[in-house]
């Protein structure tokens, strides 16, 4: 059996803030000490999630290269199977360089304690990584990579999205969301939406002022679309959901939420000055301009995601 080789990607460690930073070594309060005794830990328990996972993979027929998510600049290519260590920003940083012929594992270096978040919730908001798409953590890391090489656990086809700006393809396929609005928060973002089915248009044009348009694949579902008042989707559904963020005087009608389908795509005319599409997140962004036109559609190649056992049960 040839051997498998292996990309380890990685949250980088400065991520979290350190107690000797200036910022940080001004506050002496107890508060604010039990906050930075917080963040130290998360650091060191990622980096020890980092060495736990690396001596499991001395002990397998594996080679691999180990590289920081923020060093990612170019496809991901000529390996067997794509390891993530950190939380769901990791995974999803990484399917921005990865086609569907290469299966992904994440593994949640920094789950949130639940007795933690309880004992400090009069203070501060002690949730850790929420791994929503990660099926490990170093407890059942060795189990879960053993039934990947044996050919015992068999990744998911999950749908991302594909976005055309004025009929131009962009590189990235979205694997949660997108948001599409004004730079500016408080200034209103002007922008026009319908729905088509095989060249046909089968929703009415919906002219939207209002704060953006976020519009979520079934992964990103249980995100910020939810958190913004959709619903939980199927995680192997291929459609897609969209929300209307804080319309102006939205009368009586109901799509400014709503569904669509895995043989339709969303036309979007853009019309306010400035706009920027948001890529999972805040660190994938593009810019539009007034006149442009957006097609987001669920006719994307999917990646092969190794999932948390509760999606399959």
């Amino acid at each position: 059996m040839a051997r498998r080789r292996l990309l380890l990607l990685l949250k980088p460690l400065d991520v979290y803030p350190s107690h000797q930073s200036d910022k940080l070594s001004r506050f002496t309060s107890p508060k604010m000490t039990q906050v930075i005794n917080y963040l130290d830990n998360r650091r060191t328990v990622h980096s020890n999630a980092i060495n736990f996972c690396q001596n499991i993979l001395k002990k397998k027929f594996v080679d691999w290269d180990t590289v920081y998510r923020s060093n990612l600049s170019q496809p991901i290519r000529d390996v067997d199977l794509v390891v993530t260590i950190g939380g769901d920003g990791t995974l999803l940083q990484a399917s921005h360089f990865m086609d569907n012929s290469i299966p992904i594992l994440g593994i949640n270096s920094d789950p949130t304690k639940a007795e933690e978040v309880e004992e400090h919730s009069e203070d501060f908001d002690a949730t850790r990584s929420t791994g929503h798409l990660c099926a490990a953590t170093i407890k059942n890391f060795e189990q879960m990579l053993d039934d990947i090489l044996e050919n015992r656990a068999v990744p998911s086809e999950v749908a991302r999205m594909s976005i055309n700006v004025n009929s131009k393809q962009l590189s990235i396929f979205p694997l949660n969301d997108v948001l599409i609005a004004h730079p500016c928060p408080a200034t209103v973002s002007r922008f026009s939406f319908r729905i088509w089915r095989e060249g046909e248009q089968c929703s009415p044009l919906l002219n939207s002022r209002s704060s953006g348009l976020r519009v979520s694949t079934a992964a990103g579902s249980t995100a910020a679309m939810l958190s913004a008042g959709g619903f939980r989707m199927p995680i192997l559904s291929r459609d897609l959901q969209y929300l209307v963020r804080e319309p102006i005087s939205p009368g009586a009608n109901s799509s400014v939420h709503g569904v669509v389908k895995s043989n339709e795509s969303m036309e979007i005319k853009w019309f306010s000055e400035e706009g920027l599409i948001y890529i999972d997140g805040s660190h994938v962004v593009f810019s539009v301009q007034f006149g442009d036109m957006i097609e987001l559609s669920p006719k994307a190649p999917s990646l092969n995601v190794f999932l948390p056992s509760h999606f399959l049960s």
